[in-house]
């Protein structure tokens, strides 16, 4: 049956490691198995488009599907852009990517591996990972999309009722981890970010970036603990968290009770902004496989209860916040969905 369906492919290319997804053209998944590769970036933005197109060989091998078959492929891959498809300069990727043209080499270099023209949708890594969770949260219905998904940083998206990104007119829109955080109800300085703004990025409240400042001001509440009495540097020390929290560890969960309450107040203000239906809350603090379900049901209730004083009484009633379900395989998976969305009438 499957040699009959058409199939539209999605890549992720991170920093370190590169994923292949696919859906069919009713917007299925084709397997939920998580195909990757090393992405090779060391070795210059041509070796790293052939890579791809041998991931996306090797995949399509494995399921027994024929190039023939393919309509479309999606790229999801780190900012910024100088223009569609054109990269900037990025702290993801070495500097040789910067002004290199992703979106003409990989579809040169997979129509030539196909035999003709295969159309490629290029896109922000964040955003496409936005539309495949979106389309989980809300199956056939057309309500919005926010995705929160902090990590090292804070991915943000937007997704419409047709299940496409907001992207920007310069290609930067929802970098909603630079927005400033509410600073006066958190009770905290304006720490800078790794971006260069110093007005107090809510990304540096929320993920991995601000960990080693959070914990920095919180030892002095417990001079006694292991990671006060440690001599390693903070960096390293805020690693230690996460397991930390997940045994129940005070200081620690009063670390990330913080984090989700900053996203909360954050969920509140892109509320006011974009008004979705749903949130949907992503990173490594929601997989099931690096923290507890009791972890998890917590900070998602601080999230809640953090945002609810400052919603509308409607939004209260009716706005959703969930956690993500495609882990790892979101950003290919969302990638292959906008191929496919572009590709309809």
């Amino acid at each position: 049956m499957s040699e009959s369906r058409f199939i539209y492919i999605g890549t992720d290319s991170g920093a370190t490691t590169s994923k292949v997804g696919a859906v069919w053209e009713d917007g299925t998944t084709v397997s939920t198995r998580l195909l990757q590769h090393p992405t090779n970036a060391q070795k210059g933005p041509e070796a790293v488009v052939r890579g791809w197109v041998e991931a996306v060989d090797a995949f399509l091998r494995e399921q027994g599907i024929g190039w023939d078959r393919v309509r479309g492929v999606g790229l999801a891959i780190p900012g910024p852009f100088r223009s569609y498809g054109v990269l900037d300069r990025s702290a993801n990727l070495p500097e040789s990517f910067a002004g290199f043209n992703v979106h003409e080499h990989y579809r040169n270099a997979l129509s030539a591996k196909a035999g003709r023209p295969i159309p490629v949708t290029v896109g922000n890594d964040g955003d496409l990972g936005g539309v495949g969770e979106a389309q989980r949260v809300r199956g056939s219905g057309t309500g919005s999309v926010v995705m929160l998904a902090p990590g090292s940083g804070l991915g943000c998206a937007y997704v419409d009722g047709r299940g496409l990104p907001l992207t920007g007119d310069s290609l930067a829109g929802m970098e909603g981890g630079h927005m400033p955080a509410p600073l006066q109800v958190l009770g905290v300085p304006a720490y800078p970010c790794g971006c260069g703004r110093t007005w107090g990025c809510i990304e540096v409240y929320t993920t991995l970036a601000g960990l080693p400042r959070l914990l920095e001001a919180k030892l002095a509440e417990y001079p006694n603990h292991e990671l006060a009495r440690s001599d390693r540097p903070m960096k390293e020390r805020a690693f230690a968290l996460r397991g930390l929290a997940q045994r129940g560890d005070e200081l620690a969960l009063s670390i990330f009770d913080f984090q989700a309450k900053a996203l909360g107040l954050h969920v509140a203000n892109l509320a006011m902004a974009l008004d979705p239906s749903y949130f949907v809350i992503g990173g490594g603090l929601m997989d099931p496989e690096a923290t507890t379900d009791a972890f998890r049901e917590r900070y998602l209730r601080i999230v809640r209860e953090s945002a609810d004083p400052f919603l509308f009484p409607n939004q209260r009633a009716s706005m959703r916040i969930v956690p993500a379900t495609l882990g790892d395989l979101s950003q290919a998976i969302g990638a292959a969905l906008v191929a496919l969305y572009r590709d309809r009438p």
